[in-house]
Protein backbone atom coordinates (compact mmCIF):
# COMPACT_ATOMS: atom_id res chain seq x y z
CA UNK A 1 0.00 0.00 0.00
CA UNK A 2 1.75 3.67 -0.79
CA UNK A 3 1.49 5.15 2.57
CA UNK A 4 3.33 8.86 0.81
CA UNK A 5 4.82 9.46 -2.45
CA UNK A 6 7.47 12.29 -2.59
CA UNK A 7 6.24 15.41 -4.70
CA UNK A 8 7.78 15.78 -8.29
CA UNK A 9 9.41 19.64 -7.23
CA UNK A 10 10.46 18.14 -3.92
CA UNK A 11 14.30 19.01 -4.41
CA UNK A 12 13.57 22.45 -6.11
CA UNK A 13 11.92 23.13 -3.02
CA UNK A 14 14.49 21.81 -0.39
CA UNK A 15 16.97 23.66 -2.20
CA UNK A 16 14.90 27.25 -2.32
CA UNK A 17 14.16 26.66 1.45
CA UNK A 18 17.60 25.77 2.14
CA UNK A 19 18.69 29.08 0.59
CA UNK A 20 16.89 30.98 3.45
CA UNK A 21 17.50 28.77 6.39
CA UNK A 22 21.35 28.55 5.88
CA UNK A 23 21.07 32.44 6.62
CA UNK A 24 19.85 31.65 10.24
CA UNK A 25 21.96 31.16 13.02
CA UNK A 26 21.82 27.32 14.94
CA UNK A 27 23.12 24.14 15.18
CA UNK A 28 20.91 22.18 12.72
CA UNK A 29 23.54 20.68 9.98
CA UNK A 30 22.18 20.58 6.21
CA UNK A 31 21.66 17.21 5.68
CA UNK A 32 19.38 17.64 9.44
CA UNK A 33 17.73 20.72 8.34
CA UNK A 34 16.47 19.42 4.54
CA UNK A 35 15.60 15.77 6.10
CA UNK A 36 13.19 18.53 8.14
CA UNK A 37 12.19 19.55 5.36
CA UNK A 38 11.36 15.88 3.49
CA UNK A 39 9.27 15.43 6.68
CA UNK A 40 7.08 19.13 6.59
CA UNK A 41 6.14 18.09 2.62
CA UNK A 42 6.02 14.45 2.71
CA UNK A 43 4.27 13.08 6.17
CA UNK A 44 1.02 11.44 4.82
CA UNK A 45 -0.92 12.58 7.40
CA UNK A 46 -3.81 15.83 8.09
CA UNK A 47 -2.71 18.29 11.26
CA UNK A 48 -0.61 20.73 12.59
CA UNK A 49 3.15 20.99 12.12
CA UNK A 50 4.90 21.90 15.99
CA UNK A 51 8.13 22.48 16.79
CA UNK A 52 9.30 22.71 20.44
CA UNK A 53 12.55 24.55 20.74
CA UNK A 54 12.96 27.62 17.81
CA UNK A 55 15.88 29.89 18.99
CA UNK A 56 16.64 32.28 16.60
CA UNK A 57 14.27 30.24 13.72
CA UNK A 58 16.55 27.87 11.63
CA UNK A 59 14.56 24.84 11.70
CA UNK A 60 11.31 27.18 11.86
CA UNK A 61 12.23 28.46 8.39
CA UNK A 62 13.05 25.38 6.70
CA UNK A 63 9.39 24.08 8.01
CA UNK A 64 7.61 27.11 7.27
CA UNK A 65 9.25 27.71 3.97
CA UNK A 66 7.76 23.95 2.63
CA UNK A 67 4.71 24.11 4.42
CA UNK A 68 4.12 27.34 2.55
CA UNK A 69 4.40 25.99 -0.60
CA UNK A 70 2.72 23.18 -0.23
CA UNK A 71 -0.56 25.19 1.49
CA UNK A 72 0.42 22.44 4.98
CA UNK A 73 -0.79 25.40 6.91
CA UNK A 74 1.58 27.55 9.71
CA UNK A 75 4.07 26.19 11.67
CA UNK A 76 3.16 26.17 15.41
CA UNK A 77 6.46 27.22 16.95
CA UNK A 78 6.91 26.84 20.55
CA UNK A 79 10.04 28.46 22.86
CA UNK A 80 10.43 30.92 25.84
CA UNK A 81 13.18 32.36 23.88
CA UNK A 82 15.24 32.21 27.42
CA UNK A 83 17.49 28.71 27.01
CA UNK A 84 20.65 29.00 29.37
CA UNK A 85 22.63 27.18 27.22
CA UNK A 86 22.01 29.19 24.54
CA UNK A 87 22.33 32.36 25.55
CA UNK A 88 24.61 34.15 28.18
CA UNK A 89 22.67 35.21 31.18
CA UNK A 90 25.73 36.29 33.01
CA UNK A 91 26.07 38.73 30.40
CA UNK A 92 22.84 39.86 30.26
CA UNK A 93 20.12 38.34 32.90
CA UNK A 94 17.19 39.17 29.99
CA UNK A 95 19.03 37.78 27.29
CA UNK A 96 16.30 36.51 24.88
CA UNK A 97 16.66 34.72 21.16
CA UNK A 98 12.86 36.25 20.57
CA UNK A 99 13.43 39.18 18.04
CA UNK A 100 16.14 37.27 16.35
CA UNK A 101 13.86 34.79 15.42
CA UNK A 102 10.86 37.33 14.39
CA UNK A 103 13.55 38.67 12.29
CA UNK A 104 14.48 35.46 11.09
CA UNK A 105 11.18 35.28 9.92
CA UNK A 106 10.70 38.23 8.68
CA UNK A 107 13.36 38.17 6.57
CA UNK A 108 12.18 34.82 4.57
CA UNK A 109 9.09 36.36 4.08
CA UNK A 110 7.12 33.72 6.51
CA UNK A 111 5.91 36.15 9.51
CA UNK A 112 2.43 34.70 7.76
CA UNK A 113 3.07 31.44 8.12
CA UNK A 114 4.55 30.93 11.58
CA UNK A 115 2.49 30.95 14.58
CA UNK A 116 4.76 31.82 17.46
CA UNK A 117 4.02 31.23 20.66
CA UNK A 118 6.59 32.97 23.49
CA UNK A 119 5.96 30.15 26.22
CA UNK A 120 7.33 26.83 27.56
CA UNK A 121 6.29 23.91 25.70
CA UNK A 122 4.21 22.27 28.83
CA UNK A 123 2.21 25.79 29.33
CA UNK A 124 1.03 24.97 25.40
CA UNK A 125 0.61 21.65 25.99
CA UNK A 126 -2.27 22.49 28.84
CA UNK A 127 -4.75 23.92 26.09
CA UNK A 128 -3.69 21.90 22.98
CA UNK A 129 -6.82 20.53 21.22
CA UNK A 130 -5.28 20.11 17.63
CA UNK A 131 -3.99 17.24 15.44
CA UNK A 132 -0.62 16.98 14.99
CA UNK A 133 1.06 15.66 12.04
CA UNK A 134 4.51 16.17 12.33
CA UNK A 135 6.08 16.83 16.24
CA UNK A 136 9.52 17.96 16.01
CA UNK A 137 11.19 18.08 19.26
CA UNK A 138 14.14 20.17 20.26
CA UNK A 139 13.82 21.81 23.20
CA UNK A 140 14.98 20.80 26.96
CA UNK A 141 17.27 17.73 25.87
CA UNK A 142 16.89 16.65 30.09
CA UNK A 143 15.26 13.40 30.31
CA UNK A 144 12.25 15.03 32.48
CA UNK A 145 12.22 17.85 29.68
CA UNK A 146 12.10 15.50 26.59
CA UNK A 147 9.66 13.50 28.66
CA UNK A 148 7.50 16.43 29.23
CA UNK A 149 7.17 16.97 25.28
CA UNK A 150 6.16 13.84 24.64
CA UNK A 151 3.93 13.64 27.11
CA UNK A 152 2.23 16.22 26.14
CA UNK A 153 1.87 16.61 22.49
CA UNK A 154 2.45 12.91 21.88
CA UNK A 155 -2.03 12.15 22.33
CA UNK A 156 -2.28 14.49 19.49
CA UNK A 157 0.04 13.21 16.90
CA UNK A 158 -2.39 11.59 14.43
CA UNK A 159 -2.11 8.07 12.50
CA UNK A 160 0.67 8.08 10.01
CA UNK A 161 2.18 11.42 11.32
CA UNK A 162 5.95 11.29 12.41
CA UNK A 163 7.89 12.36 15.70
CA UNK A 164 10.95 13.42 15.60
CA UNK A 165 13.82 14.54 18.10
CA UNK A 166 17.05 16.48 17.73
CA UNK A 167 20.19 15.78 19.04
CA UNK A 168 19.01 12.15 20.18
CA UNK A 169 23.22 11.07 18.75
CA UNK A 170 24.51 14.01 20.55
CA UNK A 171 25.41 13.66 24.16
CA UNK A 172 22.26 14.63 26.11
CA UNK A 173 20.62 12.37 28.24
CA UNK A 174 16.63 13.05 27.20
CA UNK A 175 16.13 12.87 23.42
CA UNK A 176 17.58 9.22 23.36
CA UNK A 177 16.18 8.02 26.44
CA UNK A 178 12.51 9.10 25.29
CA UNK A 179 13.32 8.05 22.02
CA UNK A 180 14.47 4.52 22.85
CA UNK A 181 11.57 3.80 26.08
CA UNK A 182 8.40 5.42 24.71
CA UNK A 183 8.96 5.03 20.87
CA UNK A 184 11.30 2.85 19.71
CA UNK A 185 9.48 -0.28 22.17
CA UNK A 186 6.23 0.35 21.49
CA UNK A 187 3.76 -0.88 19.12
CA UNK A 188 2.25 2.02 18.46
CA UNK A 189 5.29 2.87 16.05
CA UNK A 190 6.08 1.74 12.97
CA UNK A 191 8.39 2.98 10.58
CA UNK A 192 11.80 4.71 12.80
CA UNK A 193 15.50 5.81 11.93
CA UNK A 194 18.10 8.41 12.80
CA UNK A 195 19.51 10.50 9.87
CA UNK A 196 22.46 12.21 11.78
CA UNK A 197 21.39 13.45 15.20
CA UNK A 198 17.44 13.66 14.36
CA UNK A 199 15.51 10.21 15.94
CA UNK A 200 12.21 9.98 13.99
CA UNK A 201 9.34 7.55 13.87
CA UNK A 202 5.72 7.09 12.43
CA UNK A 203 2.81 6.72 14.28
CA UNK A 204 1.00 3.20 13.72
CA UNK A 205 -1.32 2.55 16.37
CA UNK A 206 -2.95 -0.04 14.01
CA UNK A 207 -0.02 -2.30 13.00
CA UNK A 208 2.91 -1.08 14.70
CA UNK A 209 3.57 -4.75 16.06
CA UNK A 210 4.09 -5.49 11.96
CA UNK A 211 7.79 -2.93 12.27
CA UNK A 212 8.64 -4.83 16.51
CA UNK A 213 11.94 -6.61 15.33
CA UNK A 214 13.05 -4.08 12.98
CA UNK A 215 12.41 -1.36 16.12
CA UNK A 216 13.77 -3.81 18.30
CA UNK A 217 17.01 -4.01 16.26
CA UNK A 218 17.41 -0.64 16.40
CA UNK A 219 16.38 -0.47 20.04
CA UNK A 220 19.22 -2.82 21.35
CA UNK A 221 22.13 -0.21 19.57
CA UNK A 222 20.79 3.55 20.23
CA UNK A 223 19.99 1.67 24.13
CA UNK A 224 23.82 1.47 24.47
CA UNK A 225 24.12 5.13 24.34
CA UNK A 226 21.89 6.22 27.32
CA UNK A 227 24.38 4.93 29.77
CA UNK A 228 27.07 7.30 29.01
CA UNK A 229 24.59 10.08 28.66
CA UNK A 230 22.26 9.68 31.73
CA UNK A 231 23.51 11.67 34.39
CA UNK A 232 24.10 14.59 31.77
CA UNK A 233 27.94 15.06 32.51
CA UNK A 234 30.60 16.02 29.80
CA UNK A 235 32.01 12.74 28.47
CA UNK A 236 35.73 12.84 28.35
CA UNK A 237 38.52 10.22 27.99
CA UNK A 238 37.55 6.64 27.53
CA UNK A 239 34.09 7.04 28.10
CA UNK A 240 33.96 9.38 25.24
CA UNK A 241 35.99 6.78 23.21
CA UNK A 242 33.29 4.21 23.80
CA UNK A 243 29.95 6.42 23.34
CA UNK A 244 31.25 7.65 19.88
CA UNK A 245 31.97 3.72 18.81
CA UNK A 246 28.48 2.88 19.86
CA UNK A 247 27.20 5.95 18.23
CA UNK A 248 28.96 4.90 14.88
CA UNK A 249 26.95 1.39 15.17
CA UNK A 250 23.60 3.25 14.95
CA UNK A 251 22.86 3.74 11.45
CA UNK A 252 22.22 7.22 10.89
CA UNK A 253 23.41 8.22 7.16
CA UNK A 254 21.18 10.91 5.31
CA UNK A 255 18.58 9.40 3.70
CA UNK A 256 17.27 9.77 0.00
CA UNK A 257 13.54 11.43 -0.26
CA UNK A 258 12.32 7.77 -2.08
CA UNK A 259 14.14 5.74 -0.06
CA UNK A 260 12.25 7.20 3.21
CA UNK A 261 9.11 6.87 1.09
CA UNK A 262 9.90 3.11 0.23
CA UNK A 263 10.70 2.78 3.88
CA UNK A 264 7.35 3.86 5.31
CA UNK A 265 5.16 1.79 2.26
CA UNK A 266 6.93 -1.31 2.66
Amino acid sequence: MAITKIPEDLKTVLNTAWEETRKVPGHLGENETRFLGLLAACVPARGTIVEIGSFKGRSTVMLAKVASHYGLGPIVAIDPHNSPILLDHQADPEASSYQDFLASIRSAGLSAHVEPHRAYSAEVAGSWNRPIRLLWIDGDHSYQGAKKDVDGFLPHLVPFGVVAFHDALNAFPGPIRVFVEDVLRSDRFGPAGFVHSIAWAQYRPHDGHAFRDRRASLARRASRLIPFVESGNELRGMAKRRYKFNRFRVPHSSIDPREWASFLNS
